[in-house]
């Protein structure tokens, strides 16, 4: 391996999308020396009509975020404060709201490449960072005291750890030889942004039915981000119907509470799967991310998760002496596995309980009539999934 060209950093961070650029700004902020490696070029603002991949940060996802300085376009962000959830096979439903959950709001929606340029924007106002841009991972070795990363560009990086943030289809968790599971949904989520009459920005809401959720996540404005899942074949076809047939068939699948729609923006699909690195960590190395694990997207976790992987390794990393110590990833493996797991765990389930044989949906129909006369586990929960502590008390 070349050795000429070397550059030294603490931590070296493969993957400068929203979880790798977050745990960079989040550690270079703290003055520890950073590389950010990315294949590809920073990413550009965004302006006019909003972009498909819309994702929501939580509180606390929020809270690490803005923990390295980086600030969010007010203007792009829609805050939320109510969730609902109902079985359109039944009569099950149960709304869920910041105030009762002791918070102010629940978090925000933002649009995947207005965070990652937020966080960019951040990357150029902190000198312990550098980016190394259009290149990838070759090969990487380690020794008792360092990682030895190559990179197609000819650069060769020594580091104390090295970061995989690279995506589901990591190079890093590749070379590093760690080995994922995976289970196919046989679904399609298909992603229409769209604009409505009717202005209902502070909730977002979801219907179970037999073939699939249809999910509203409301964008600045009277604008929304729908996720209808469906079998491939259902998907493709109505991917190929034309604007007004597609609104004609949203008006008369999704609930009247949307209201009528005046355009359809931009449309997409993707199919669903689920994926679980099986180790998180190697010699000198961490998984974080989708390259660790991608979940069912149905509850809206996938990035948080990913984000919520990034704080736990920075604060374990800025309050120990060696980044790569093996003991220190240890301790973040234990904690993010278990986390993920569980949100791995919840996510199957709902999605078998809400699209499985009757009797199955029957129970799902339930345990949303039991959720919503329990108000504790009601805030337990929505606690839980915002990343806080469920015990603490107002």
């Amino acid at each position: 391996m070349q050795r000429a060209k070397q550059q030294d950093h603490d931590v070296v961070i493969v993957g400068g999308g929203m979880v790798g650029a977050a745990l960079a700004a989040r550690l270079s902020h703290a003055g520890i020396s950073v590389g950010l490696v990315e294949r590809g070029s920073p990413p550009t603002p965004l302006s006019g009509d909003y972009d498909l991949r819309i994702s929501s940060l939580n509180a606390r996802s929020l809270a690490f975020v803005k923990a390295s300085g980086t600030t969010l376009p007010e203007e792009r962000c829609c805050p939320f404060r109510h969730i609902d959830v109902a079985n359109q096979d039944g009569s099950g439903h149960s709304l869920f709201s910041a105030q009762d959950s002791g918070m102010d709001d629940f978090g925000i929606f933002i649009e995947n490449r207005t965070l990652q340029y937020a966080l960019w924007q951040r990357l150029e106002h902190l000198p312990s960072v550098t980016c190394y841009t259009h290149c990838a991972p070759l090969s990487t070795i380690s020794s008792s005291t360092a990682r030895i990363l190559e990179l197609d560009n000819g650069k060769t990086l020594s580091t104390r750890l090295i970061v995989g943030a690279d995506g589901a289809r990591s190079t890093l968790r590749e070379l590093a030889g760690i080995s994922v599971s995976s289970y196919d949904y046989h679904q399609r989520a298909m992603i229409i942004n769209v604009e409505t009459e009717l202005p209902q920005q502070d909730i977002s809401w979801q219907y179970f039915t037999p073939t699939g959720p249809i999910a509203m996540l409301p964008l600045p404005g009277q604008r929304a981000s729908l996720v209808w899942y469906d079998s491939h074949e259902a998907t493709h076809a109505r991917e190929a119907l034309d604007d007004e047939a597609l609104m004609s068939a949203i008006e008369s699948t999704y609930p009247k509470r949307l209201g009528k729609l005046t355009r359809i923006v931009a449309r997409a699909s993707f199919p669903v799967k689920r994926q679980h690195a099986k180790r998180y960590i190697g010699k000198r190395l961490a998984l974080i991310g989708d390259a660790a694990h991608v979940v069912h997207p149905l509850a809206g976790q996938g990035l948080n998760i990913g984000l919520h992987d990034a704080d736990t390794l920075a604060e374990l990393i800025i309050n120990g002496s060696d980044p790569g110590d093996k003991v220190m990833l240890h301790r973040f493996e234990c904690q993010r596995r278990l986390a993920n797991q569980a949100m791995i765990a919840a996510t199957d389930s709902f999605h078998h309980l809400f699209t499985g044989a009757k009797p199955l949906r029957q129970l799902g129909d339930l345990s949303l009539h039991l959720t919503e006369r329990l108000p504790f586990a009601k805030r337990m929960m929505m606690q839980q999934a915002n990343g806080l502590n469920p015990f603490k008390m107002r």
